[in-house]
């Protein structure tokens, strides 16, 4: 059994949900000059998802810390000069190209694995390769096409090979078109410096967990695994190493760690007021966001559609560093519709709307539009608000 550290610090609640607020960027000044790419490397992780109601999630992501960025700035800001890559991380994620050394342990692993669910026909592999090096960067339907029939899952043999490229590190996701992933080889796409697989598991999960510490500012093991899906016992080998140190947070029941440049200056500054998307790393992992947050939710996209409670793509509202109600969000035209509105009370009005119009102007969208409130008696008061903000 593994002996933990004394801890050094005792944290408050409060204090651990300011000091996660801070690390994930929304306390404080945002650094603008940075932009997106710095919202990137500071986080180090933004997930991928096919949903877009608003905005695809890892457009979502840098709106809620920086305000209305341009929607094509975001996806420049990504895949422009190679500043990223996709792999897989928490989930699918685009990546700083600075963490492609750290995932080494990943790709090892992958090439490893014993088997597949896909069957890979024999020279597909090869074939797929000397394709994308003659021809890249290339899509799935341009190395042959992506299925073999309508169903989903049922991959042609070009596409498992090309993923499995992906997952090995001989070929990297460069960019989305269509949403599709565009492939190209890494040695082309990674610069020299960074393409290599020199260092051991041991040192890629070492630097993972001192770089999720950081984007989390204070987490249980549990929350440092979670950041880039690692196991518990991986995180248990190499924490002691890590430079994160232990700490005790009220509450919480298990011991924490936390980021020390995070301990040495209380957070302090203006909070975001904002949407967030249901993939946002201050959220994205559900037992987290009901320790810190006090707040239980859960993306019911995928959930029928008499058994939602609060809506197909709720989006939890961030004001004041803390999670004060739910939008379900749809547009028609250039109208915001606000399907769906929880509130945690009438504190939660001037919050809730001024997300709700910031959301709208950047969405290019001169109006906002109120179905449901599960309160009914705050409607008016939110309607009204929002009647002020719009002006």
């Amino acid at each position: 059994m593994t002996t933990l550290p004394r801890p050094t610090t005792d944290l408050s609640a409060d204090e651990a949900r300011r000091i996660a607020l801070r690390a994930q960027g929304f306390l404080g000044t945002p650094d603008r000059r940075a932009g997106v790419r710095g919202v990137l490397r500071h986080l180090g992780a933004v997930q991928l998802d096919t949903i877009s109601v608003l905005a695809r999630s890892h457009e979502l992501i840098p709106y809620a810390r920086l305000g209305a960025v341009g929607r094509k700035a975001v996806e420049n800001a990504y895949w422009t000069d190679t500043h990223a890559f996709e792999y897989w991380s928490h989930a699918a994620c685009i990546l700083p190209v600075e963490e492609w050394p750290h995932f080494a342990f990943r790709r090892r692993a992958y090439r490893n694995r014993p088997h597949w669910n896909h069957e890979l026909p024999d020279g597909t592999y090869d074939q797929v390769i000397k394709q994308i090096r003659a021809e890249g960067p290339l899509t799935a339907t341009e190395l042959g096409g992506a299925k073999r029939t309508s169903e989903w899952w049922d991959w042609s043999g070009s596409k498992v090979a090309v993923e499995r490229a992906l997952m090995y590190g001989e070929v990297v996701c460069v960019a989305r078109r269509g949403w599709k992933r565009v492939y190209d080889l890494a040695e082309r796409a990674i610069p020299d410096t960074l393409l290599h697989d020199e260092l051991d598991d041991a040192e890629c999960l070492r630097r993972l967990v001192r770089l999720a510490g950081q984007s989390l500012g204070v987490g249980t093991r549990a929350d440092i695994a979670d950041y880039h899906r690692l196991k518990g016992e991986q995180v248990d080998a190499v924490i002691a190493d890590s430079g994160l140190v232990p700490v005790t947070v009220a509450g919480w029941g298990k011991p924490a760690w936390a980021d020390p440049a995070a301990l040495e200056t209380p957070p302090r500054g203006r909070h975001r007021t904002t949407l967030l998307s249901p993939f946002d790393s201050l959220i994205w992992e559900r037992a987290r966001t009901e320790r810190i947050f006090g707040f239980t939710h859960r993306l019911e996209a995928y959930v029928p559609k008499p058994k939602r409670v609060y809506g197909y793509f709720a989006m939890p509202v961030l004001a004041g560093g803390r999670l004060v109600g739910r939008v379900d969000p749809a547009r028609e035209g250039r109208t915001l519709v606000a399907r769906q509105i929880t509130l945690d009370g009438a504190k939660a009005v001037p919050g809730v709307a001024q997300a709700l119009v910031e959301a709208a102007s950047w969405v290019d969208c001169t109006d906002v539009r109120v179905e449901r409130v599960d309160a009914p008696e705050l409607r008016e008061p939110l309607v009204g608000e929002l009647a002020r903000l719009l002006g």
